[in-house]
């Protein structure tokens, strides 16, 4: 890859942007289908049929007909009428017609650069992952949408879990990917102090990003809209009931005790990322790194208040589906701290 002109390379940059950007779009949109309650209202979709929505009465009422047959309807939304339907078939529309466009995004280029042999041995095993994950998060995709379509018309939030957290991998890979390209032969600014203390936000902001998550599938979010407290006391006295009936696994099973979880998290992910910021400044690491510490710094505090507001006011639409997208942008700012903070860094 080191000997790919400047034009290729960029075209090849140009490539994997686009499609990281459209993977955070199907982030937002699914974020959007969720909030809506719109994931469940296409009940039969097929991979290479369906892309062209209803166009007539008759095919909005067979549609709505099979709507009709699934849990949702009939235990649910059984008031629906085909307007109320159509309400709530869009967002999942557009979002699984995204979804489809995404393939073509990644395949037709990749084909095109593979026959143009511009794609070197170690860059095509990392292409090979990055299509590995886009099978991965459809069938996801597929899977979590079928949890909701037998008996309780709910998904797994276990399932949402993995869907979510597989899209965050996939434009984490590829940024890592691009920055690789970008900096093919850099020695690293690796500083110990700083590469461990990374790594271990790292972890604990995955973490948080899955209790997200359960929040979301849960719906724990509408429960105790209040800050700092859980209404009038810092733990829910709910929690210590749900613990003695599930045990261990209310803390991913039980609506309080996820709420919790992520509240607790919250605060950690905060601090820990205050502390990044003021230890990079007392070792002065250099500018590029201490610029990304402070956009760390700057997007979590953004990232808090999001999520404050996202709870007190009863998970509005758009606050939520910005705090989601702010644990995007909060994962790959430390993707891009990690890169830049190892020893060595592969040329592809």
């Amino acid at each position: 890859m080191e000997n790919l002109p400047t034009k290729h390379r960029n075209q090849i940059l140009a490539w994997l942007a686009s499609g990281a950007v459209v993977v955070a779009a199907m982030v937002v949109i699914g974020g959007i289908t969720r909030l809506t309650h719109s994931g469940l209202s296409m009940v039969n979709w097929s991979l290479f049929s369906g892309t062209i929505p209803p166009m007539s009465p008759e095919a909005w009422q067979e549609t709505f007909e099979a709507y009709k047959q699934s849990p949702e309807f009939q235990k649910i939304n059984s008031y629906y009428s085909l307007e109320d339907f159509k309400s709530i078939f869009w967002w999942e529309y557009i979002h699984r017609v995204l979804g489809r466009f995404l393939g073509l995004l990644f395949i037709v280029p990749f084909i095109y650069f593979w026959i143009k042999k511009r794609i070197s041995k170690p860059l095509m095993k990392h292409l090979l992952v990055v299509f590995g994950l886009g099978a991965l998060q459809a069938f996801f995709g597929w899977f979590m949408v079928k949890s909701g379509l037998v008996d309780v018309p709910h998904v797994s939030h276990y399932r949402l879990a993995i869907h979510l957290c597989t899209a965050f991998l996939i434009i984490s890979y590829i940024l890592w990917v691009m920055l690789s390209m970008l900096y093919p032969k850099a020695a690293g600014e690796y500083n110990r102090p700083m590469g461990s203390s990374t790594r271990v936000f790292m972890a604990l902001l995955s973490v948080q990003v899955v209790f997200g998550a359960f929040v979301a599938g849960l719906r724990a979010g509408l429960l105790y809209p209040s800050f700092p407290k859980m209404g009038d006391s810092w733990i829910a006295p709910g929690i210590g009931d749900a613990l003695n009936e599930q045990g261990v696994a209310a803390l991913i099973q039980s609506p309080l005790a996820v709420q919790f979880i992520h509240r607790t998290l919250g605060w950690l992910v905060f601090f820990a990322a205050i502390y990044l910021w003021n230890k990079a400044r007392r070792i002065r690491v250099n500018d590029k790194l201490q610029r990304a510490y402070n956009a760390l710094a700057v997007m979590v505090l953004i990232q808090f208040l999001l999520g404050v507001g996202t709870l007190v006011m009863s998970v509005p639409l758009l606050l939520a589906v910005l705090h989601q997208f702010g644990a995007l942008l909060l994962l790959l700012i430390t993707v891009y701290l990690l890169f830049h903070e190892r020893r060595n860094q592969s040329t592809i």
